[in-house]
């Protein structure tokens, strides 16, 4: 079954009102790319590799830039989605991209602290990536997302799609 923050969530990320089975196996599919992302940062920041904040930045720059081409969803729907019968996920929506964009910033920049011997500023961004990804994984809400909508000038809907919220 599907929860309100759930639902609420989908619809931060930009995706259209779906029914609850069609929303349940979406909203896990879109789950996959978070959790191996902070799997990777997290291996990023005990390993301090600024070579790995790199990579990172620049898959999620490519995902942002070609959509259609996500490796990561690409990589669900050929590891995951074919095994359960899924339909291949389609491009994000422009609040997902900008929220990939973002993330992708803040790994370039901790990346460049790291290469630079900067580790304060360096400690700050992956403190950043580390609060959003929890966020996200632990609450079902995504920072670069809302902030997307609070942008576009729709606070009352960013507000709307906070799992804390009581809908609107």
């Amino acid at each position: 079954m599907i929860t309100n923050a759930e639902q609420r969530f989908m619809q931060q990320q930009g995706f259209p009102v779906e029914g609850p089975a069609v929303l349940i196996a979406h909203f896990r599919a879109l789950r996959f790319q978070p959790l191996v992302v902070a799997s990777l940062v997290l291996l990023a920041i005990i390993l301090q590799s600024r070579v790995l904040f790199f990579l990172l930045a620049a898959v999620l720059a490519w995902s942002v830039a070609l959509p259609q081409w996500n490796p990561f969803e690409r990589l669900f729907d050929w590891l995951i989605g074919r095994a359960r019968g899924l339909a291949p996920l389609g491009p994000a929506p422009g609040p997902r991209r900008f929220a990939q964009g973002m993330a992708s910033a803040f790994m370039l920049c901790a990346g460049l602290a790291l290469s630079l011997h900067r580790q304060v500023p360096a400690y700050v961004f992956e403190g950043f990536l580390v609060v959003a990804l929890v966020a996200l994984l632990a609450g079902k809400f995504c920072l670069g997302s809302y902030i997307y909508h609070v942008l576009h000038g729709r606070v009352r809907f960013a507000n709307a799609t906070c799992p804390w919220s009581h809908g609107g």
